[in-house]
């Protein structure tokens, strides 16, 4: 009789290695669609060499494998549980009086350990290979008319002073932020009203952040109320530091795990709303649970008797429904940044949802 443990390291073996299989042929995938659309965005218009692309590629796509790294355990998970249902292995172990329990937790479990990882491992490291990919793409695409740089707003202050930045352009490079074509709004707070003020406002060619502070030059100054004075060059006080500023640049998927509380806490007591940040860290803490339903999902559509017919349909609509569960991920996170929803419910439900299914099916199939 196989030991008690022995079986659950079988059946976790070969759900890992299908894991494994599904995991190469997407990150295959994705590093060739990624390869094709650089080359067309990048490569035609900057005249840059295949290999440059290449090492573009290498960056970007670790950003795009870790949101399909749900559907890698589903169709992996799948794929290993069939095999074994087609080799009457499943049906032995049930046979002997194993409850399907015994093999679906264990893998269900690692899954989850698995998502922690991806989380606070993988995600920091793509979202720095991302933030290098941005970086050398903006340097390869500097002397393309067709790829003009974005307008940029930021927003800076604490209790009594606010300040709205505009600039044409900005330049990111090497933990460096320079804007060009400044615009600085400077507002203090009424003390009786609490409501902000206009106070003077500064147009400065360039502004480039240092440790605490924007150094400006070629600035010209306008009080309200009063003629405007030039000066070559100003400081202004600033919080933000190189680091926070371009990643008021970024979006939410491209900042790290651990940096978001940081982002949370910064865009809130800059005055903007921090709504995207935090869904975005609600949908990375539901990731675990994210990967353990799609490991108790493939069990689920796998279960089915070879001889009763129709496992293959029912691995199919396994797969399938992954794919509903990822646009219902997609359409929850639309809803809760039109707040439609909370924050807390849209990114929790579709893995709660996903789970919950699993398990139904499961209870149905295994103990009728």
């Amino acid at each position: 009789m196989i030991g008690t443990g022995r079986l659950e390291r079988y059946v976790l073996s070969r759900a890992f290695a299908g894991v494994g299989a599904a995991l190469a042929v997407i990150a295959s995938i994705v590093f060739l669609i990624q390869f094709v659309d650089l080359s067309r965005d990048v490569g035609a218009p900057a005249d840059v060499g295949a290999s440059d692309i290449l090492g573009l590629t290498l960056l970007r796509a670790p950003s795009v494998i870790q949101v399909l790294l749900p559907f890698v355990f589903l169709g992996g998970g799948i794929g290993a549980y069939v095999g074994l249902n087609r080799k009457s292995e499943l049906v032995a172990m049930r046979a002997a009086g194993v409850s399907a329990w015994r093999f679906i937790l264990p893998f269900a479990a690692a899954s989850f350990v698995v998502g922690v990882l991806a989380v606070t491992v993988l995600n920091p490291l793509a979202a720095a290979l991302n933030a290098r990919f941005e970086a050398q793409r903006g340097r390869m695409m500097e002397n393309y008319l067709g790829d003009a740089p974005k307008e940029v707003w930021l927003r800076q202050g604490d209790e009594r002073t606010q300040i709205v930045i505009h600039a044409k352009t900005r330049d990111v490079e090497r933990g460096t932020v320079r804007l060009k074509g400044v615009s600085l709004f400077i507002y203090q707070k009424n003390p009786k009203t609490g409501a902000p003020e206009f106070r003077r406002r500064l147009e400065a060619a360039e502004a480039r952040l240092m440790p605490g502070h924007w150094q400006l030059t070629d600035v010209r100054e306008a009080m309200a109320g009063e003629n405007s004075v030039r000066s070559e060059s100003l400081s202004i006080r600033s919080r933000l530091g190189a680091e926070g500023a371009m990643e008021r640049f970024a979006s939410p998927e491209a900042i790290a795990f651990w940096k978001l509380p940081g982002a949370i806490e910064a865009t809130e007591q800059a005055g903007f709303s921090a709504a995207s940040y935090e869904l975005r860290w609600h949908q990375l803490l539901a990731t675990p649970l994210l990967f353990a339903a799609m490991a108790v999902l493939a069990a689920a559509f796998s279960l089915r008797l070879v001889r009763l017919g129709g496992l293959a349909g029912l691995a199919g609509a396994g797969v399938a429904l992954g794919f509903v569960m990822f646009f219902f991920n997609q359409f929850s996170g639309a809803l809760a940044r039109a707040d439609f929803l909370p924050l807390f419910a849209a990114a929790w439900a579709p893995p709660l949802v996903a789970l919950l299914f699993g398990l139904t099916l499961l209870c149905y199939t295994e103990d009728g």
